[in-house]
């Protein structure tokens, strides 16, 4: 069997991210499509996504939405997994002043 390496390094590469993640350290509710909501853990947060730690590995673009407590749901797709932590961007960007008070909040 034949690795080829352009094929792993571009899998491998990220897009730079438009913005700087915060770290903060949370728990928010998610949902998946076909499964109950569940909690996981978040480690960072920008206004146009956040890791976090999944239970169960999703699939690359696959929907999910996002609960922080006291907001409406954040629909976003997931665009990078390894092992058990998960990139999401989200569908729509958190507005700046909602997002600071995220940050506030969790940071």
């Amino acid at each position: 069997m034949t690795r080829d390496p352009k094929s792993f390094f571009e899998r491998a590469v990220r897009p730079p991210r438009k913005s700087e993640r915060v770290p903060i350290t949370a728990m928010v509710k998610l949902r998946r499509r076909g499964h109950h909501n569940f909690t996981v853990h978040v480690y960072d947060l920008s206004p146009e996504g956040c890791k976090m730690e999944f239970l169960e590995r999703p699939e690359l673009d696959e929907t999910v939405w996002v609960k922080f407590e006291g907001l409406e749901l954040l629909q976003a797709k997931v665009c990078w997994i390894e092992e058990l932590r998960v990139g999401v961007e989200f569908v729509h960007p958190i507005h700046a002043a909602v997002f600071d008070h995220i940050v506030d909040r969790l940071g």
